[in-house]
């Protein structure tokens, strides 16, 4: 039977992991197998379900208990529904519930590089990207758009902070991902000779003299490629660089110099699927 639980006190520490804990405190590098992330709105929460994320609690607007999440509750009955009116949900949150639906999830473990990888043709691999909404925007473009897994360097933030896994709509849960390395050590020497030794040709996406045009026949002819996307600000390393087999750009225009991350992504995905 579900066990609904009305909010009255806003201390209560069954309510930390919406109210009061950081991301980093909620992802709990010194214990990742307790650590947790929150997912908001039903499709969102039903594609966490979906892929097999344990719910640990709800939080909800009262309205919906009967209404749009009614069928998410009846698939976590063991799950506590912490609820109350908006207004009230808005005070002890201090933001407007998106859609009056949160979800406090548990962690996985995540695979490894050579797991996310096996059989995979296209990947993306994202050079220091900071930003949760390219990180989410990224991710929902490249299930959108034909990528088998998504790498993060050491230096990424986390695909499962609360906005990257909203701005993703959920595709954070579909496609697979991994960290390719641990440390800064790993990047870009070490990450790039194992996508070597898998098979992969590496395509840095940047505006350099010899680049080539997205368009080269040569890059959608290879069998394994890996495109390697650069920070939101600088793009990628000058090491990096030099390193991939390929330097590709896209063609641009009317005096503009580069696309947002997130926009360039979408437009490398789609020119280069298999």
């Amino acid at each position: 039977m579900t066990n609904i639980i009305e909010i009255a006190d806003i201390h209560s520490p069954r309510l930390d992991a919406y109210v009061r804990l950081t991301e980093a405190q909620l992802k709990n590098r010194l214990h990742p197998e307790n650590g947790l992330f929150i997912a908001e709105s039903p499709k969102v929460i039903a594609c966490a379900l979906d892929a097999g994320f344990e719910p640990v609690s709800f939080l909800m607007e009262r309205k919906h208990i009967t209404g749009k999440a009614a069928d998410l509750i009846a698939r976590c009955p063991s799950a506590p529904v912490y609820t109350a009116d908006s207004e009230i949900l808005e005070t002890l949150t201090g933001y407007p519930l998106t859609r009056g639906v949160l979800c406090a999830m548990r962690r996985r473990p995540l695979p490894s590089l050579e797991d996310v990888c096996t059989g995979a043709r296209r990947i993306a691999v994202l050079e220091g990207i900071v930003d949760t909404t390219n990180i989410g925007a990224i991710f929902r473009s490249a299930a959108a758009l034909g990528m088998d897994a998504v790498l993060l360097t050491p230096t990424c933030c986390d695909p499962l902070n609360r906005r990257a896994v909203r701005v993703s709509m959920g595709t954070v849960f579909q496609v697979p991902w991994a960290h390719i390395g641990e440390t800064a050590a790993d990047w870009p020497e070490r990450g790039l000779e194992r996508l070597a030794a898998l098979g992969f040709k590496t395509a840095a996406l940047a505006l350099t003299d010899d680049s080539l045009s997205i368009d080269n026949p040569a890059l959608a002819q290879q069998p394994r490629l890996a495109l390697i996307l650069g920070t939101e600000g600088d793009g990628l390393a000058a090491s990096t660089i030099a390193q991939c087999d390929y330097t590709v750009k896209i063609p641009m225009y009317h005096g503009v110099d580069s696309l947002n991350v997130a926009a360039a992504s979408a437009v490398a995905f789609y020119a280069l699927r298999p």
